[in-house]
């Protein structure tokens, strides 16, 4: 599979509403050093500091979130979640940024 239908795929597993929720912009996609497809991009502000998410398809279809701040030339790592499945990512984004990223059932 192309990087870029890759990271289309993982964007659409993540959700545009949610994409938009954490204000998205600079989406990236690439390959590292290994040959593994990537999502990256920038979020809005947030309670745990994150300003840059990566998310990253291993071989065994796991994906690998980085969560950076990057501040002038100087990259944080704040935190790291490895081999979670699809349906994990949203959890994990949340989790992670502090964010809320679902109007959830909106008092229903």
């Amino acid at each position: 599979m192309e990087t870029k239908e890759v990271a289309d795929e993982i964007a659409r597993q993540i959700g545009s509403k949610a994409l938009y929720m954490m204000g998205t912009k600079n989406l990236v996609c690439g390959t590292t050093e290994l040959g593994n497809p990537y999502l990256q991009f920038r979020i809005g502000r947030n309670s745990k500091g994150v300003n840059m998410v990566r998310i990253e398809l291993t071989p065994l279809d796991l994906y690998d979130v980085s969560y950076l701040r990057i501040y002038g030339m100087k990259v944080t790592i704040k935190s790291e979640d490895q081999g979670i499945y699809a349906d994990m990512l949203h959890d994990s984004l949340a989790d992670n940024t502090g964010m809320t990223l679902s109007l959830g059932t909106m008092g229903q």
